[in-house]
């Protein structure tokens, strides 16, 4: 099956955290982890489910995954500052998470134009 470039790379920031998720410090493992892991898979769901709307209905669920990766790229840092999870595997998670939320930012940026009050008073 073949993915949209976007859910391509929140899958493979996924698997990443999937791997390093385990290896939490139990303290934060079934809390921020867990939480963390919630908001991974709410971004996708939100993600796809965008994939195939129409385009007059795919803003609000790109509003989501976006505040489901800002909300996650949080909660990694709270994971890092409290030395959970190490400045490489930190590092190599939020390069991933930041292309997916740049990505996220594009689409939204896009659908606004393309549904902006401009655009429907030229159809």
């Amino acid at each position: 099956m073949r993915l949209l470039p976007l859910l391509e790379r929140i899958k493979a920031a996924y698997i990443l955290w999937h791997e390093h998720h385990s290896t939490l410090p139990k303290i934060h493992r079934y809390s921020l982890g867990a939480r963390i892991d919630g908001l991974f898979i709410e971004a996708v769901e939100a993600t796809s489910a965008a994939a195939f709307l129409s385009r007059e209905e795919k803003l609000p669920y790109v509003r989501l995954a976006t505040r489901k990766i800002d909300a996650l790229k949080l909660l990694l840092m709270i994971l890092w500052e409290t030395k959970s999870l190490d400045v490489k595997k930190y590092a190599a998670l939020s390069e991933k998470v930041d292309e997916v939320g740049k990505m996220l930012g594009g689409w939204q940026g896009q659908l606004r134009k393309q549904n902006s009050p401009a655009k429907a008073g030229e159809k």
